[in-house]
């Protein structure tokens, strides 16, 4: 069978035109806020009410109740739409969709990676594995089906021909052990439509899905990237961000151009739940329509990494949203989310 890329798709960069943007309602029974759930859905409330100013926002649900405490917690929103969709937990960005565009054909599709919940990190996963084809079949959308394993978070990617992505993550045994690095970048080419790979390499300190992408870099430009650095050396995460750090002034765009690398700051404050470090990351930023949501934890430097961004994305406006709840889940607003790219020909 030909592969996306062989049929002339690709994955678009995050701030292309969106259709709508995703979200899986967290379930009270949910294995991602042990003791912290009670907050959880005010704080996904105000996320998808800050996405809704932007964009339309669709949510995937588990039944009728849920619908309506998804509501009650969201308030009067024109602008979300809610699917019949269930999940075992709220990750949209790593157990959703990655779609697909097709430049000559205006098509949109859903591509359909293996998922085993970060490395069978939880107990259970069978329905966030069937989220994707569920999309597909509700939007009415080519349905690909790749039995790799690929996370959306471990990925982010330029649009034009470039993949950033973490040898901690992408190379992890948990992931893929009978693929090799040439192989698992083979597969990236195949089905995002990429051509250069290119590799950091730890993640942060707290990340359970042994270094995601999303925490660590980002595109935001054709050749320019934001990463995020630690000041204070005594902190774990100082050595592995000075390493990426430097392993991004050696890289290069698809057309051999060096990457323009812009720094944003790690949080002030350490912060921690039930003795476990939660991986605060100003990188895990989500591009909407017009705009750009930035995790805030209430720390000191929330608004200096809300003026980096506004800087990398003029004339997009910026808007911190509070995840000091939400980020108990050692994931934030990146992470909840997953765009719908509109068609290239609309």
């Amino acid at each position: 069978m030909p592969t996306p890329a062989e049929l002339g798709f690709r994955m678009p960069a995050e701030w292309e035109p969106h259709e709508a943007v995703w979200f899986s309602w967290p379930h009270a029974d949910t294995e991602s806020f042990p003791g912290a759930y009670d907050g959880i859905p005010r704080a996904m409330g105000a996320l998808i009410r800050a996405a809704a100013d932007f964009e339309p926002v669709r949510v995937n649900v588990r039944n009728a109740a849920e619908e309506s405490e998804a509501r009650r917690h969201i308030g009067r929103c024109d602008a979300v739409e809610f699917f019949p969709i269930d999940s075992d937990e709220p990750w949209c960005r790593d157990h959703g969709p990655i779609f697909l565009v097709s430049d000559r054909t205006g098509e949109v599709a859903v591509a359909d990676f293996d998922f085993n919940a970060w490395g069978r990190k939880l107990p259970r996963w069978e329905l966030d594995r069937r989220v994707p084809e569920a999309v597909a079949r509700h939007l009415g959308l080519r349905h690909l089906s790749c039995p790799a394993v690929l996370e959306g978070g471990s990925v982010d990617v330029n649009g034009t021909g470039s993949v950033l992505t973490t040898r901690s993550c992408l190379l992890n045994p948990n992931r893929n052990p009978t693929m090799s690095e040439a192989q698992i970048e083979q597969n990236l080419r195949d089905w995002l439509g990429v051509r250069n790979v290119l590799w950091l390499g730890d993640g942060i300190e707290g990340d359970d899905t042994d270094g995601h992408i999303d925490d660590l870099t980002r595109f935001v430009g054709k050749s320019r990237v934001v990463t995020v650095v630690e000041d204070n050396p005594d902190d774990p995460n100082h050595a592995v961000l000075q390493e990426n750090l430097a392993a991004l002034r050696h890289l290069r765009d698809e057309d051999g151009n060096p990457l323009d690398v812009v720094t944003l700051p790690m949080p002030e404050k350490r912060r921690e739940w039930d003795g476990q470090r939660l991986p605060c990351s100003y990188a895990n930023f989500l591009v909407v329509n017009g705009g750009v949501l930035v995790p805030a934890f209430n720390d000191p430097r929330d608004a200096e990494a809300a003026r980096t961004l506004g800087s990398v994305f003029p004339g997009r406006r910026v808007v911190p949203v509070d995840c000091t709840e939400l980020i108990i889940g050692l994931g934030s607003i990146h992470c909840l989310s997953q765009q719908q790219p509109a068609s290239p020909r609309s």
